[in-house]
């Protein structure tokens, strides 16, 4: 079996609740939404083996987890690829957009729903029970969320280029989290940072 894969690297998680922690990060070319606010080149990727994937991640024996990103890692990540992975000893995270079902074997779930936003997808969530809810947040109603059982809740300003805009949703943000507290503030760090 071979896998799409854009890029694997080493970081630092830059958003929500495992921020700060360095992990190899698995990005899955290809995704079944075309979100206006995507950064990722869908289309440039290498086809990898098993073993190619687990050797690449071996390249960095410190990092405490992996994680499954993309695209929409969901269109490929099986039950053979996360055998394959807890050969590394690391924990898996998996970044999806909940729209199809996901194996059994993952450590954490982010969900981050595209949908009920400008910008975003209309595609529905099938996936309504994670570890974390991280929301790409531009003004929505937060009560279209309510369904996912998630133990921790998390808005993201929707970032732009536009520098302007971007402070706007930044403020907005903040806003809705002061106005509903069972939320908290992600930020991409990462970017920040200067950091992948």
């Amino acid at each position: 079996m071979l896998y799409p894969i854009n890029e694997i690297f080493y970081s630092l998680q830059g958003e929500g609740y495992n921020t700060g922690i360095a992990s190899v990060f698995i990005r899955f070319s290809g995704c079944n939404l075309r979100c206006a606010f995507c950064d990722t080149e869908h289309e440039r990727h290498t086809m990898m083996s098993l073993p190619a994937i687990v050797d690449e991640v071996m390249k960095y024996p410190n990092a405490p987890l992996i994680v499954l990103t993309g695209g929409e890692p969901s269109l490929y990540v099986d039950e053979q690829l996360l055998q394959a992975l807890r050969i590394t000893g690391k924990k898996i995270a998996i970044e999806t957009n909940g729209t199809r079902p996901l194996p059994a074997g993952i450590d954490w779930v982010t969900l981050s729903p595209k949908f009920g936003f400008p910008g975003g997808d209309v595609m529905q969530c099938v996936v309504d029970r994670c570890n974390e809810l991280k929301v790409v947040y531009t003004g929505q109603d937060l009560n279209q969320y309510n369904f996912i059982i998630a133990e921790h809740r998390f808005l993201q300003p929707c970032y732009v280029d536009d520098e302007q805009q971007r402070l706007a949703n930044t403020r907005q943000c903040v806003t809705a989290v002061l106005q509903h507290p069972r939320w908290r503030l992600s930020l991409q760090t990462h970017r920040f940072l200067g950091i992948r």
